[in-house]
Parts: structure tokens; C-alpha cells; sequence
């Protein structure tokens, strides 16, 4: 029988018993795991912000290497990647230029975050900001994206985990059908809060054993059973040549065509510049022991993307074998996010494939933890002690962190049971574009304070307005939507004030490097503005040697040792 035959009838068909089994069985051997890390290498006591948030501060290069790519290379990268991919060709591979430019981009900046906040305490970019500038407000507006950035990142984790359950015939509607993600998911925030960060580091090892077996396996088996590369690309640029009916277009093409050229650049670009302004991703640096710890990870996890490139191609492999994405059986609609885990339903043996969807189940797990434990902290050290209670103690601080993660995660899940995922997809793309407007009081006050805390509010309110504004107008015909539809703003649609630089021009950007240059205009300009005016830029907490500082140095902050109480 045809994958496509398959797949056809996948919606209606039961439990796939031997992809479940060996589903549950990994997962509760990652979930001891999980528990098990408040004693790995823990101090006596996780009650600190640098014990629970940060791991006490002391992950050598290869943990370190396990919890970054873990915390970077998501679930939802494992789907959604080659999902792109398989519903636009070439455009889906903007990812892979992007990781391998990110690294020496964010590698001296990651040197020299991690050094200040070792050398003053910071466990937040917020706090740096805070320190930098003496600016309350500021560190709270830089904590307030990050938080709303990463929500619907944390919720699209369980759109990974849902395609997977669904292609295993976990696929119904209403609470039963999420039943499953929620036990996944109470299991995750009972682990988190009793171990912090130690417990994604740990588990981060299963996942990317898994994640590698699986992939490298599929790249190899799968081409030679459907026809070898050529085949798999000349199908799929037939395929995606053709006209879709609901738009009259084509869907796309495996090269890249002379409108979506400059989105490709300026999405890749405006994706490496936004990764590590993420908190979690933050979050995995500061847990580092010292600067030769980050040097290495910023040479070896590149390796990742090679992993990624092999993966973005399976998406070609699925438009070979004829993959058609299951219905969602709470939406009635066709879930593209299942394109991978059909193709390794149809294509794989069923214990195989059980083990790829474990992979990917557990591929989640990592990030949302992390992600949630650095919402936490920003929650904690820019608002909850910031103003609500400014003489926390650092066991405070730890109790507020942990059940801010509890809230954060069921906020997360909140966004599966009561929004369409798709939506959550599309708060995902304009967190991208929001956290990229913290790029000039995060990364670029790294080097200098010539930028006036004012014109960094200045700049970030026009940024985030006008990404906000752009993304709204953006259409989807495919699926009908008038607003959020994707990432491409053709250049004909860019207004300043009404006027249309580039009228009649079909000419694709991505909206966040757009609002990006806007933020860094205004910046600039008030930061004139109110250096003529002579206006106070507030004090810096900060000092040269700081941002040099190495683990060995003489007198580094200690990490807080902590006893049992």
C-alpha cells in the first residue's frame, strides 16, 4: 500500500500499541531522570537562584554543549522545519544559514555577558540592563518581552509533543483528547521544581542520542527506498510547482525565487541576531563554568546545524512519499506539524519509529524546561523583587521562581487547550520579531552606554508597535487568514507614515529586521536629543574589568554555598 493511501486513513485509525509502549517506557526512564538531577553535582541546598535557575553556575564544555543545542534545537524545530520545507521548499532551508552564522555572531557577546553577570550576580539579561543603567523601567520592559516571547516558544513544544501523540492515534478532540499532554506536562513541572536547571541538562543527553540515531538513520534509509535524491527532488519540485488550488500559485519551488530572495537574507539574519536574546538561551550560557567552557560550545554547536540541514531535507523526503499531514480531530483541519512523524509511521517499522517519536516527544521537554525556569527568573529578579518585594531573600526568590514556573508552563498548555495551535504559532513569529527589539539594551550596551536609556525606551516602543503592525497586515491565503499569516512583507505593503518607498514592488523582508532598523534609528535620535538636553543616563553598576572576568580570577564573586536549613 502507498504512504499516501496510508496516511490517508490515518485520521480514523486506533492506538499504535508498539509506538506507545516504547513512547511511555523512554519517557518515564527521562522522567527518573528528571527527579534524579537535584542531586546531580547539587549543592546542599537548591534554594538560590544560582543553585535552581542557573545549576550553581559550574556546567563544563560537554553539559554545556547537551543543554544549549538542547535548549536551541527544539521539538518544534523537529517538526516544523522540515514541515516548512515540505509546504514551501527552499524558503524552509533559511534555517540552516542562520545557525551557522549565529555562532560568530553571539560568540564575544556571550563571552562578555556571561563575565559581567558572574562578576555582579546577574541572573536575568534584564539584570544586566538593570545594572547598566540604573533604569527600573527599562529592565522591566526587557522582562516583560522576554516572559511574552517565550510563552507561546514553551506552548509550541506541546505542538511538537501533539503531532507525535497524534500520529500514535492519541488524536481527539475536547480535554480527553489533551489528556495525555497534560500528565506530560505535570510530570515536566514536578521535575522542574524540584530540580531546576540540572534536570534538562541531564535529560538533554537522552535527547540528543535519540535525536542523532534517528536522523542519521533516516537520511540513509529513506532516500534509498524511495528512488535516491534525484528522485526525492525532482518529485519534489514537481509538486510544489503546482498550482494549489485555494491560492492559484504555487505553493513554492526547491530553489529560491527573485521575491523571497531578500526575506530568505534578512530572516536568517534577523533569526541568528534574535536566538540568543531569548532568556533560556541566555539561561544555558550563564550556567556555564567560565569563558573557555562558551569558546568551545560557540566551535562545536555548529554541529548541530549540519544535523538540521539533514533534517530540513526530510521534508522533501515526505513530498516523495506522498506524506499527507492527519486531521486534528479537535479543529478538523489538516496538522502540517505531522508531516515528519507520518513519514516515520509509514516508512519505519513501528519499534523504530516509536523511538523516533520519543525523541521528538522528549526533544520537548528540555527547552520548555529551560524555557520556563528563565521566565521564572525574569518574574522573580525584575518584577517580583523589583516591586513587589524588594527585601526577598535568596530562598524567596527560589520559592517565587519555582511556582512562577509552574504557572508559566500551564499558561503555556492554556494556549493548546483554548487557542488554535495555529495561533500559537503565530504569537511564536511575533515573539521572534518582539525579542529582537531588545537587541540594543541587551547586546550592543554590552560594548558601550553611549545609547541613552531613554532612547533605548524610545526605540524599543516604536520597534515592537511597528513589528506588531506589519506581521498584523500580513495575509495568509492558503488558509484564509487576513492577519498573522506568516513572515513575508512584500515590500509594496511597507508604509512610513502613509508613504510607499518601494509602491508596486512584490519584493519580500522579513517585518523584525524592518522594525529592528526602526528601533535603532530612534535610538540614535533621542539618544542626541537628550544628550543635548543633558539629561542623566542614570549609573552604571558596572565596571570595565567585569566584562573580562574568568572563573579563576582572584576576586570573582563566589557562587553562594548553601546549607540544609
Amino acid at each position: 500500500m502507498s504512504a499516501e493511501v496510508v496516511l490517508a486513513q490515518a485520521p480514523g485509525r486506533g492506538l499504535q500499541w508498539t509506538e506507545l509502549v516504547i513512547f511511555i517506557v523512554l519517557f518515564v526512564v527521562v522522567s527518573v531522570l528528571g527527579f534524579a538531577a537535584s542531586r546531580w553535582r547539587a549543592a546542599a541546598s537548591l534554594d538560590h537562584l544560582d543553585e535552581w535557575g542557573l545549576g550553581g553556575r559550574k556546567f563544563g564544555s560537554w553539559i554545556t554543549w547537551f543543554l544549549v543545542g538542547g535548549d536551541l534545537y527544539t521539538a518544534y524545530t523537529f517538526v516544523a522545519v522540515p514541515a516548512l520545507v515540505f509546504g514551501a521548499g527552499a524558503l524552509g532551508f533559511y534555517a540552516l544559514p542562520y545557525t551557522v552564522i549565529l555562532y560568530p555572531i553571539v560568540f564575544l557577546p556571550a563571552l562578555r555577558m556571561w563575565s559581567v553577570s558572574r562578576s555582579r550576580g546577574y541572573v536575568t539579561p534584564a539584570d544586566f540592563v538593570r545594572g547598566r543603567f540604573g533604569s527600573p523601567t527599562l529592565a522591566l520592559l526587557i522582562a516583560l518581552t522576554g516572559i511574552v516571547a517565550t510563552m507561546p516558544y514553551i506552548a509550541l513544544q506541546l505542538v511538537g509533543i501533539e503531532a507525535v501523540l497524534r500520529t500514535m492515534g492519541v488524536n481527539g478532540g475536547g480535554l480527553i483528547g489533551h489528556l495525555p499532554l497534560l500528565v506530560a506536562f505535570v510530570i515536566l513541572a514536578l521535575y522542574t521544581y524540584q530540580s531546576g536547571l540540572r534536570a534538562p541538562a541531564l535529560i538533554a543527553f537522552v535527547k540528543d542520542g535519540l535525536i542523532y540515531v534517528v536522523i542519521l538513520v533516516a537520511v540513509f534509509y529513506l532516500p534509498a527506498k524511495l528512488g535516491g535524491w534525484s528522485h526525492i527532488f525532482d518529485v519534489s519540485q514537481q509538486k510544489l510547482t503546482t498550482p494549489d488550488p485555494k491560492t492559484g500559485k504555487p505553493s513554492g519551488s526547491i530553489v529560491l525565487g527573485s521575491t523571497n530572495q531578500l526575506q530568505y537574507a534578512t530572516l536568517a539574519l534577523g533569526s541568528a541576531l534574535a536566538l540568543f536574546l531569548y532568556p533560556h538561551s541566555l539561561t544555558g550560557v550563564l550556567a556555564s563554568r567560565g569563558r573557555n567552557v562558551i569558546k568551545r560550545n560557540m566551535m562545536a554547536l555548529p554541529a548541530y546545524s549540519l544535523l538540521l540541514g539533514l533534517l530540513a531535507l526530510l521534508g522533501y523526503v515526505a513530498l516523495a512519499a506522498g506524506v499527507k499531514p492527519i486531521t486534528n480531530a479537535a479543529t478538523g483541519n489538516a496538522d502540517s506539524n505531522t508531516v515528519v512523524p507520518a513519514l516515520f509511521d509509514t516508512q519505519f517499522p513501528s519499534w523504530f519509529a516509536g523511538i523516533a517519536f520519543a525523541a521528538i516527544g522528549i526533544g520537548a521537554l528540555v527547552p520548555a524546561a529551560i524555557m520556563s525556569i528563565a521566565a521564572a527568573n525574569l518574574w522573580t529578579r525584575n518584577i517580583y523583587k523589583e516591586y513587589l518585594h524588594r527585601d526577598a531573600t535568596p530562598a524567596q526568590e527560589a520559592k517565587q521562581a519555582k511556582l512562577a514556573s509552574l504557572v508559566v508552563k500551564f499558561g503555556a498548555v492554556a494556549f493548546i487547550l483554548f487557542i488554535d495551535p495555529q495561533f500559537s504559532i503565530d504569537l511564536q513569529l511575533i515573539g521572534g520579531a518582539l525579542i529582537l527589539q531588545t537587541l540594543p539594551a541587551v547586546a550592543i550596551s554590552l560594548y558601550t552606554r553611549w545609547l541613552h536609556r531613554w532612547g533605548l525606551i524610545a526605540g524599543w516602543a516604536v520597534g515592537m508597535a511597528w513589528a506588531v503592525i506589519m506581521l498584523y497586515g500580513i495575509p495568509n491565503p492558503k488558509t484564509g487568514k487576513a492577519h498573522f499569516g506568516g513572515s513575508a512583507l512584500a515590500l509594496d505593503k511597507l508604509s512610513v507614515f502613509g508613504w510607499h518607498p518601494f509602491a508596486g514592488s512584490q519584493v519580500q523582508i522579513y517585518p523584525g529586521f524592518v522594525a529592528l532598523i526602526a528601533n535603532l534609528v530612534v535610538a540614535v535620535v533621542v539618544t542626541l536629543i537628550a544628550r543635548g538636553a543633558k539629561v542623566f543616563n542614570g549609573t552604571d553598576d558596572t565596571e570595565s574589568a567585569d566584562y573580562h572576568a574568568d572563573e579563576h580570577d582572584r576576586n570573582l564573586r563566589p557562587v553562594p554555598v548553601l546549607d540544609k536549613q
